[in-house]
């Protein structure tokens, strides 16, 4: 017989590919992964690791097993979310993760009331993009994510996770009042090829956006503020230092001095709630509710 912690031990380097990032996952360190995944090589009579570079990789033996675990963990977390059902209790732990726009213009109104109807739930909240928390809500760390897709960089999520649209909104341009496109109706995004933009860091959803969105217009972007608050990002263009694109949700509370201006061709995002399918739990169930209430 194998043991459940040896087997999620396997799960999650099979998942995430290192030892360290495993242990993050799991809240041990690396050395008890290793421990474990030792016990599973001897309950196995296979060797399950083998050396790569500085790091390790599953053997052949590795991965067929950690098809198995796989199944096992995921069946564990099913368990746990029927018996999380047999009341419809919401209670406990809610590890909500998320883009910082959404979450201010969303989340609070919307923790307030649950907490009031629900004074057994202990909502936790952090921030950051997508391409980080993804990762957390596949490992166990979250349970659910606010997560963006813009049109011109739609979001792809892995398998496993079950989402539900929360709100669709107009992404603009944002323009110092002084720019000579400021108070139009609408600007061609080819307009703008001399500027010079903010927006978030690389690797992050708007930033990826912006450049795709530009590219389909020829523009190659200077963009030397990368900033992760679109906050931060209208202070520059307050200042004429940069333009940027900025989703609705973005755009309040915004300085004196910025004009919003719709682009051609039109850019949406939508923000989504993503929570892994096999672990829809009460709790899970009344945030998202309420949230695409918030956002109606």
């Amino acid at each position: 017989m194998y043991g459940t912690e040896r087997l999620r031990a396997l799960d999650a380097v099979a998942t995430h590919g290192t030892l360290a990032l495993a242990a993050r996952i799991l809240h041990v360190t690396p050395s008890g992964v290793s421990q474990q995944l030792a016990r599973l090589e001897r309950e196995s009579g296979r060797k399950l690791l083998e050396p790569a570079g500085r790091g390790v990789r599953l053997t052949q033996a590795g991965r067929v097993l950690a098809v198995h675990a796989r199944r096992v963990v995921a069946q564990l977390a099913a368990a746990e979310s029927d018996l999380a059902d047999l009341d419809g209790e919401v209670v406990g732990p809610l590890r909500i993760g998320g883009i910082g726009s959404s979450l201010r213009a969303l989340l609070p109104d919307v923790l307030s009331a649950l907490t009031e109807r629900h004074p057994r739930l202990a909502p936790s909240v952090v921030d950051g993009e997508a391409a980080d928390l993804v990762p957390m809500l596949l490992g166990g760390e979250l349970d659910l994510l606010l997560a963006e897709s813009w049109t011109s960089r739609p979001m792809p999520l892995p398998e496993g996770l079950a989402l539900r649209r929360i709100a669709v909104e107009r992404v603009d341009v944002a323009l110092s009042a002084a720019h000579p496109c400021a108070g139009r109706d609408i600007v061609d995004l080819a307009e703008l090829d001399d500027e010079v933009w903010a927006s978030c860091p690389p690797g992050s959803d708007p930033y990826e956006s912006l450049v795709q969105a530009l590219r389909g217009r020829g523009i190659e972007p200077r963009v030397p503020y990368r900033l992760g608050e679109f906050g931060t990002q209208l202070a520059l263009v307050a200042n004429g230092l940069a333009v940027a694109l900025v989703p609705e949700m973005g755009q309040r509370p915004s300085p004196a001095g910025v004009s919003f201006v719709p682009v051609r061709p039109e850019l949406r995002r939508e923000v989504l709630a993503v929570w892994r399918a096999q672990t829809e739990t009460p709790s899970i169930r009344a945030c998202v509710d309420g949230l695409a209430g918030r956002a109606s």
